[in-house]
């Protein structure tokens, strides 16, 4: 073979040339490089305007009642009561949050005493909520090992 033909084999030649050991899947996938770089240049993206059409839709979660969300805020306060140490509540109080119903508030005081050999932890707490801001007081008791049920929990 003359020199010249040799040369431009070397140089690479035509990216579509099949030579010994180049794999078919490369060259098919070389070619529709090509075909999708030309398909790339024909849109304007700043004269693609927004489709007014198009229509999303989403499940809205299930709307709490209003004794529904007092309820999970009793439970939110006894698990933050319950694991907490009631000499530090007693310095410095205790923040707690509920995010599935948005109210927080803070616990202020916290006793431990014993009923029929269990502990028992009476508490008073801010509520702070949609309705406004409220004090509670409340007890909670160690039904079985760490489980933990609302005695009371009364406003004012």
């Amino acid at each position: 073979m003359p020199h010249e033909t040799q040369g431009s084999e070397r140089c690479g030649g035509s990216p579509f040339t099949r030579r010994p050991g180049k794999p078919l899947f490369l060259l098919a996938a070389q070619a529709l490089a090509v075909v999708l770089a030309g398909c790339a240049g024909g849109i304007d993206l700043r004269k693609a305007a927004v489709d007014e059409g198009a229509v999303t839709g989403s499940v809205a979660p299930a709307a709490l009642q209003p004794n529904d969300i007092l309820l999970s805020d009793q439970f939110t306060i006894r698990d933050a009561v319950s694991s907490a140490d009631p000499a530090s509540v007693r310095k410095s109080g205790l923040a707690w949050a509920n995010d599935r119903t948005g109210s927080r508030g803070s616990v202020i005081a916290l006793v431990e005493t014993m009923r029929k050999d269990m502990p028992c932890r009476r508490f008073v707490t801010s509520r702070e909520s949609f309705d406004g801001v409220k004090r509670y007081t409340g007890e909670i008791c160690r039904v079985v090992g760490d489980l933990w049920q609302v005695s009371s929990f009364q406003e004012g």
